[in-house]
């Protein structure tokens, strides 16, 4: 099944973190977002892929190139973000006649669930949820052992189903031609309506996904990580120091060093070119980036440290993600709880929301500074490169200046 994975947008609700790369190049466990992606689609049984590009898209090239997994690739540019519709219409070019796959590449899928969308086409990957009302909701009939979409409902006050739609489809070969649909009320040309037209013509099964996540928000960002670095199995192969203790699923790559006194507990990988230690403690669900540095009596729980992410010395990090080259001045602590145990809450495109987890603490976006002794409050968002005073106590989100 030839495949569209779409991968041109800028991500504003992920920022500060897509400042300077596309939300689907974000690091989630060995590889970018959008590459797990591609390899579920190749595993499912993808014959090639076509990509569409737009924002920061010379490092979406530079990832695949002209293949990967042994499947060929093509790239679409959609040079104006204008909605789903719009980026499969700049991808049929390179479309051969027959039917077609369209994934979203901010997105987590499991292959048998790929695997089933493919075989059942034309189909629409769907999902439940508890809380269907923040979706687009399938509307379905039953016939026989199938549900058949016959259409979506996009954030409903009061939902049919708990039963959403996931964002993948595989089309007829007819859909190429139904692309061009008009504007939605968005401003956007929308996919939903071309799904619309091709409930219109054939039945259109609603295949239900086992595991499936939109990876659209910095904390679903930790889920993302969290699921895939939970699948990984055991294999320590960099430099470990004898005195130094690793437990349960830790991933150690060629070229990594962790010293001595260090306790790593996984699920956790430590990528190439990264030092931990002496004295670190390192647990829960955390990726310790290319060639950052978790130092001397730090202990960084349940977090993403990017390439060249730098926590020096005496230090907590829990709950985090600290972007490219981001560097925490000594005795920067960071918090992740509510006092009232309440959800934290956090800032995404200037409007304060609940992130959904009682654990959160800080988002860093590349080249941040803090000053020793620097303390950050559970869900505060750092801008990219700003510059935090010695002793200063952040409570609250600074206005973004991207």
């Amino acid at each position: 099944m030839q495949t569209v994975v779409l991968a041109a947008g800028q991500g504003t609700r992920m920022r500060p973190l897509t400042a300077r790369r596309p939300k689907p190049m974000l690091p989630v466990a060995d590889r970018p977002l959008v590459a797990h992606t591609a390899a579920a689609a190749v595993a499912a049984g993808a014959s090639r892929l076509v990509l569409v590009v737009g924002y920061e898209a010379d490092a979406v090239r530079e990832q695949f190139g002209d293949t990967y997994a042994g499947v060929p690739v093509t790239y679409a540019d959609q040079r104006s973000q204008r909605g789903t519709a719009d980026a499969v219409r700049a991808a049929r070019p390179h479309l051969e006649d027959g039917p077609f796959a369209v994934l979203n590449g901010d997105a987590l899928y499991d292959r048998p669930s790929l695997a089933a969308l493919y075989d059942a086409a034309p189909a629409v990957g769907s999902f439940r949820v508890d809380d269907p009302s923040v979706y687009g909701v399938l509307e379905t009939v039953d016939r026989g052992d199938d549900a058949v979409a016959t259409g979506v409902v996009e954030k409903p006050a009061d939902p049919p189903s708990d039963l959403i739609n996931a964002g993948a489809y595989a089309f007829p070969a007819a859909a190429q031609d139904w692309l061009d649909v008009p504007e939605s009320s968005r401003g956007e040309h929308e996919l939903t309506d071309v799904l619309g037209r091709v409930c219109e013509a054939a039945d259109v099964r609603a295949v239900p996904f086992d595991r499936w996540l939109d990876v659209g928000r910095p904390w679903e960002l930790l889920a993302a990580n969290e699921w895939k670095l939970g699948a990984a199995e055991r294999a320590v192969r960099g430099d470990v120091h004898p005195d130094a203790e690793c437990r349960g699923a830790v991933v150690v790559e060629d070229g990594a060093r962790v010293d001595r006194g260090v306790v790593v507990e996984g699920p956790t990988r430590i990528r190439a070119g990264a030092t931990v230690g002496p004295n670190a403690y390192v647990r829960g669900a955390t990726l310790v980036g290319p060639d950052a540095t978790v130092g001397h009596a730090v202990e960084v729980k349940n977090s993403v440290l990017m390439a060249g992410a730098t926590v020096g010395h005496l230090s907590y990090v829990g709950d985090s993600i600290l972007g490219r080259n981001v560097n925490f001045g000594a005795g920067t602590t960071v918090a992740n709880l509510r006092h009232d145990d309440a959800d934290v809450r956090t800032r995404v495109k200037d409007e304060t929301v609940s992130t959904g987890r009682r654990k959160f603490g800080a988002v860093c976006g590349d080249g941040v500074k803090t000053g020793v002794q620097t303390s950050l409050n559970a869900g505060v968002v750092l801008p990219t490169d700003s510059r935090t005073g010695p002793g200063e106590s952040v409570l609250r989100s600074p206005q973004s200046r991207e």
